[in-house]
C-alpha cells in the first residue's frame, strides 16, 4: 500500500467462489460455457456458420479446452465486413445497448449487448473495483469518456452495482475535475493514466498538495502505461494505482483487473473470457509464459459473441497470484500498426483515407506521436499537390485537422511541408514514428 491504511484487499469471504476455485473447477466452467458460446454463434450468426463450415469444423468438435485451437480466428475486418449488426447473435429487440469504437472512415466497429450482457458487465466491473480495493461505502469519480466509448458507462454501471456513490464527471474540464475532487471528496478515481497526470498538474497549479486529497485508489485503463508512470502517479498523489484492461469487441473495461494486494498485472476474469497466446505469424497456440498475441473467446456473451478474436495486443499469460485465474503481463506492443492515442484506437490508414480525399494534398504523409507533458500529441506532415498555393495548403490542412477530429476522434496538428520533403520508400513505407517512452 502507498499511504493509506484504509486501503485493504477484499477478504476471502468477500470474493465470489469462482475467484478462488481450483484450476480444475474453473476449467469445467470454461468448457461448459465455451460449448454454449460456440453453439450460440454457429446457430444464430450466418458469418460463424459459414466461417466454421468453410474450415471444416463444427461446435461438436470441441471435446476439451485444447480443441478450441481447431477453430479459425475472428479479426477486426470481419466486424467491418458485417457492419453494422451482422455479427449480432440475437434479434434487435433483445439488444438493449449499442457501443462503437473508431474504425475506418464512417465505419466504426459496432457491438451490442443484451440485458444479460449488461448485467454480466456490471458484475465484472463490480468485481474489478472490489479487486482494486474499492468498497460499497466509497465515492467513485469517473473521468472516462461517456457515450459510444465503453469506458464511462462500463465503469458507471459497475460502480453502481458495487453500491458506491458515482460521480459521473466524464472527460475534460480539468479545472472542474479538480473542484469536484476537492469538494466531493471521492475515494476512487477511474481515468486514463495520462489524464490523471494532467489532473495532478492542475491540482498543483492551484496550490494544493495532491497527496492531501481524499483519493485512495486509481483504476487506470484505455491506454498502455508503464511501471514508471505508476511510480510517478503513486508518489505524487499518494494513491494505489491499479491497471484495468478491456476492449469493446470483447466487452469493454473489466475483461481483466489488477488486484490491490499484488499489483502484478491484471487478472483475467477467465470464467467469462477464455485467453490464448498465439504466434502472430503462424497462429500457433503458445504455452503460458511465452510472449505472443492475445486472443480472447467470450464465454457468456449473447449480443455479439467473439470467438478466438485476435486483439493484436502482445503480452504473456502468467500464473494466478491473488486469484486462481491467470494474469496478463503489461502490453509490450501490437502485432499490427494500430496506435492508441489518449484511449482512442487509430490506424494510420484511417488518416491516409482522409488525406487522399483532399484534392489539394498528395498521398504522401508522415505521423509523429510524442508526449507533450503527460498527454499524447500527434503531428501529421503532409505534402501539397503541384501548383497548390500556400493559402490553399493552409485551408486543406485546417480541413484535414477537422476531418480527423470528426471521423477518428483525436486532435492533431497538421504540418504542410514542401513537395519531396517526405521520404519515399522503395519497400514498405514507414508512415509513423512513435516517440513515446516504452517499457518501464
Amino acid at each position: 500500500m502507498i499511504n493509506n491504511p484504509a486501503n485493504r484487499p477484499p477478504a476471502k469471504s468477500e470474493l465470489e467462489p469462482i475467484e478462488t476455485a481450483s484450476r480444475e473447477e474453473l476449467a469445467a466452467v470454461q468448457l461448459e460455457r465455451l460449448r454454449w458460446s460456440l453453439n450460440h454463434a454457429y446457430s444464430n450468426i450466418p458469418f460463424y456458420k459459414n466461417h466454421y463450415d468453410s474450415h471444416g469444423v463444427h461446435p461438436s468438435d470441441l471435446k476439451s479446452l485444447e480443441d478450441l485451437a481447431k477453430f479459425p480466428f475472428t479479426v477486426k475486418k470481419d466486424m467491418r465486413d458485417n457492419y453494422p449488426f451482422g455479427l449480432f447473435g440475437v434479434p434487435m429487440e433483445d439488444i438493449v445497448r449499442i457501443h462503437a469504437s473508431s474504425g475506418t472512415t464512417g465505419k466504426p466497429t459496432v457491438v451490442g449487448y443484451t440485458r444479460n450482457d449488461i448485467d454480466n458487465w456490471a458484475n465484472l466491473m463490480k468485481r474489478s473495483i472490489r479487486a482494486a480495493g474499492g468498497r460499497r461505502s466509497d465515492k467513485i469519480h469517473i473521468s472516462y469518456g461517456y457515450g459510444l466509448f465503453t469506458g464511462g458507462l462500463g465503469a458507471h454501471y459497475g460502480a453502481e452495482r458495487l453500491g458506491a456513490a458515482v460521480i459521473p464527471m466524464g472527460g475534460g474540464q480539468t479545472e472542474k475535475q479538480v473542484q469536484l475532487i476537492r469538494d466531493f471528496q471521492p475515494d476512487v478515481i477511474m481515468v486514463t493514466p495520462s489524464y490523471l497526470l494532467n489532473i495532478i498538474d492542475e491540482i498543483e497549479r492551484q496550490g494544493i498538495n495532491p497527496r492531501e486529497t481524499s483519493l485512495r485508489i486509481g483504476i487506470f485503463g484505455a491506454e498502455p502505461w508503464t511501471q514508471a508512470m505508476r511510480v510517478e502517479i503513486e508518489e505524487r498523489m499518494g494513491i494505489d494505482a491499479t491497471d484495468i484492461y478491456g476492449l469493446s469487441e470483447i466487452q469493454g473495461p473489466a475483461v481483466a483487473q489488477e488486484c490491490l494486494e499484488t499489483k502484478d498485472g491484471p487478472t483475467i476474469w477467465e470464467d467469462y473470457f477464455y485467453p490464448e497466446i498465439i504466434n502472430p505469424e503462424t497462429g500457433e497456440v503458445l504455452p503460458d509464459g511465452q510472449e505472443g498475441e492475445l486472443v480472447f473467446t467470450t464465454l457468456a456473451k449473447e449480443g455479439i459473441p467473439m470467438l478466438r478474436y485476435r486483439t493484436r495486443d502482445l503480452t504473456t499469460l502468467l500464473p494466478g497470484t491473488a486469484r486462481t485465474m491467470r494474469r496478463m503481463a503489461k502490453i509490450t506492443g501490437r502485432s499490427d500498426d494500430m496506435l492508441i492515442i489518449r484511449g482512442v484506437n487509430v490506424f494510420p490508414t484511417q488518416i491516409e483515407e482522409l488525406i487522399c480525399k483532399s484534392p489539394q494534398l498528395a498521398p504522401h504523409y508522415f505521423i509523429e506521436v510524442y508526449k507533450d507533458g503527460h498527454m499524447d500529441s500527434v503531428d501529421v506532415l503532409v505534402e501539397p499537390k503541384p501548383g497548390v498555393s500556400k493559402e490553399d495548403q493552409a485551408a486543406a490542412a485546417k480541413q484535414l485537422q477537422h476531418d480527423i477530429k470528426t471521423y477518428i476522434g483525436i486532435s492533431t496538428t497538421i504540418k504542410p511541408v514542401d513537395i519531396g520533403d517526405i521520404v519515399r520508400s522503395e519497400g514498405k513505407a514507414k508512415r509513423v514514428i512513435d516517440k513515446r517512452p516504452k517499457g518501464g
